[in-house]
């Protein structure tokens, strides 16, 4: 069984949100990342998701658009990011890559699918790719019980959020507010109705992302989502390894982590 689906068993079973951070590879370079990820796995993380560097932004907000813009300026690569998870050997949670398709499609969709399983990866969400050109890759990822994550959006028109959500595997990433990733001070009044709403669809684990912080905001979650993905709240405190050292800023990083996941799971 792929380790995304054992894992929402389990929480699901448990009665159990995720926590899924997000932290960009190569920021501030690869040592540091592995060092973030097993701090994050050892805080209460559920899942962590991987963010592939890329020049051109997708829907991300500033802050993670200077965390790309930094590993890229040091040279990190696909490759790099890979050896570096193989050289992990697993750190109890499931990892997925937050990737663009052009990377994707430049190493063919077979070599990628093949080197980031080979990776540790189990799943990875690719957010620039359509659903109407995703069926080949969703063929050859089912073949590998790879997950293939796909994002519904508030803006998203229902019979096509009905479509995402029957095309995606793992979990259905749910955009909770229009516009690009960052911390904001309150989520939508509407989200929890569409969550509602997508339940009804689908059996999918639902996970909620953009937007996300404070402890306060995966409260209100935590009986709604069966997930919860937080990036920009990690990816600020990780900017600040330029002025100060690694160790102190995993610790941070790692703290913020446990209380968001006391705040899920009390």
């Amino acid at each position: 069984m792929n380790p995304i689906d054992a894992l929402f068993g389990r929480l699901r079973a448990e009665k159990r949100t995720a926590l899924i951070p997000f932290v960009g590879a190569g920021d501030p370079d690869l040592g540091a990342t592995a060092a973030l990820v097993r701090e994050l796995a050892r805080r209460g993380a559920s899942l962590i998701e991987i963010g592939f560097p890329y020049s051109d932004p997708i829907a991300d907000g500033p802050v993670i658009q200077a965390s790309y813009t930094r590993a890229l300026k040091k040279g990190v690569r696909v490759d790099d990011i890979f050896r570096t998870m193989r050289e992990l050997g697993g750190v109890g949670v499931p990892l997925v890559g937050m990737v663009s398709y052009s990377i994707v499609h430049r190493r063919t969709p077979e070599t990628f699918l093949r080197q980031a399983q080979e990776a540790g990866l189990s799943g990875a969400i690719i957010p620039d790719l359509p659903i109407e050109e995703a069926e080949a890759i969703a063929r050859l990822a089912a073949a590998r019980d790879f997950k293939l994550i796909h994002l519904v959006t508030p803006t998203t028109p229902r019979e096509r959020a009905v479509q995402i959500a029957k095309l995606s595997t793992g979990f259905l990433y749910v955009v909770s507010t229009t516009g690009i990733t960052g911390e904001r001070d309150r989520l939508p009044e509407q989200l929890v109705g569409h969550l509602a709403w997508l339940r009804q669809q689908t059996a999918l684990p639902l996970c909620v992302g953009f937007g996300i912080s404070t402890p306060e905001q995966v409260r209100r979650l935590r009986e709604v989502a069966d997930g919860v993905i937080v990036g920009s709240a990690f990816v600020r405190r990780i900017e600040q390894a330029a002025q100060r050292p690694i160790t102190e800023v995993v610790r941070e990083v790692g703290e913020l982590a446990q209380s968001l996941a006391a705040a899920l799971n009390p």
